[in-house]
């Protein structure tokens, strides 16, 4: 019985993790491209945009899983859809209700959570097969993974392209920020730079493991 409870709290610890890390959304799988490049020329709504995609997987993973043995297989992309809509929506009035400046940045990329590849990837890939429990589990590590992603684009862009981090001033007045980061390319330059670093560690970290699988008897 303990060594089953053990397996249940790593299986459910690993299902969080991954999409932290391993799986990152953005740095491994480069999935949510549109928002991740659009919204992120700041902290601020970098963040908010994160927030809110995590809560819409995790709503939308444990609805889906709740619901995974009575939706008919020919309508189970129209259902996903129409679930993760409904959060979507919910998530819309909730950050106009909080700030119309920040519903004003983020756009028209707020309803387009419905169709961020994500949220449906997850719904049909792993929702709609895992039980509650490990679905939200999975909702919140790729959903912090993706929030993390977008902070760390949002915070380099806001930090070089306005001195500022979401909104405090960082540097003296005389420090020349370049206004390319605030703009669609520097997203485009961030995230190079983003992945180049992330696949770097990623590599260092696995080859102590390659190098003894190969010294092995």
């Amino acid at each position: 019985m303990e060594r089953s409870l053990l397996e249940s709290q790593t299986t459910g610890t690993d299902e969080f993790i991954k999409g932290l890390w391993r799986e990152n959304p953005v740095f491994v799988q480069v999935l949510g491209m549109c928002p991740a490049l659009a919204v992120s020329n700041s902290a601020r709504n970098a963040l908010a945009m994160g927030l809110a995609t995590m809560f819409v997987l995790v709503m939308s993973n444990a609805v889906i899983s709740a619901l995974r043995r009575m939706i008919p297989k020919q309508v189970r992309i129209a259902t996903y859809i129409l679930v993760i809509a409904t959060f979507v929506t919910v998530v819309d009035y909730v950050i106009q209700a909080i700030s119309l400046d920040l519903h004003k940045a983020l756009g028209a990329f707020i309803a387009l959570i419905v169709v961020n590849c994500l949220i449906l990837g997850r719904a049909e890939a792993f929702a709609s097969k895992n039980s509650v429990g490990r679905s939200i589990l999975d909702g919140f590590g790729m959903g912090g993974g993706f929030s993390f992603a977008l902070l760390c684009l949002g915070a380099v862009r806001e930090i070089l392209g306005n001195g500022t981090l979401f909104g405090f001033q960082l540097f003296h007045d005389a420090f020349q920020s370049w206004v390319v980061m605030i703009l669609p390319s520097g997203g485009f330059f961030t995230l190079a730079a983003w992945l180049l670093v992330f696949n770097a560690v990623k590599q260092r970290r696995d080859r102590p493991q390659s190098t003894v699988e190969g010294v092995a008897p």
